[in-house]
């Protein structure tokens, strides 16, 4: 360590201490929740080709008006048709698991995009999903 402490750094600890300013806590969560812009959309219903083509709709939309936070609803797929095809698996929902890996695999939408997470239990719990989108740069 240096032992030889600069006047404008003496200085500059003076000033500091004298100073009655009271610092923030960077501990302490603020108490201040991040206020959301959010959209919502149900694909109840929908094909897949249908569900893909809406999402892409949804994210573009979303990102150009300022929407900082998607509530997509695909349901738990309990209802779907997927067991008259022996391909599909009898234990998943075609657009729970489809609809989250088109959009991470499509890489145009995931320049929009922040994140994509499981639903909390008051907007659909494990039928839905959340995307918070990036804020649009203005060029």
């Amino acid at each position: 360590m240096n032992s030889k402490i600069s006047d404008k750094d003496k200085k500059d600890w003076n000033k500091f201490l004298s100073n009655n300013e009271k610092l923030p806590d960077k501990d302490k969560k603020s108490s201040l929740k991040k206020e959301y812009i959010i959209n919502s959309f149900d694909l109840h219903g929908f094909s897949l080709n249908d569900a893909n083509d809406k999402i892409y709709e949804l994210i573009n939309a979303a990102y150009n008006q300022g929407v900082n936070k998607l509530i997509i609803v695909t349901g738990k797929g309990l209802h779907s048709q997927n067991e008259k095809n022996p391909y599909v698996s009898k234990d998943y929902g075609i657009l729970k698991y489809s609809v989250p890996e088109y959009i991470k695999n499509n890489k145009e939408l995931m320049k929009m995009i922040i994140e994509i997470k499981n639903a909390n239990i008051e907007d659909g719990g494990d039928g839905a999903f959340y995307i918070f989108i990036k804020k649009k740069l203005i060029k």
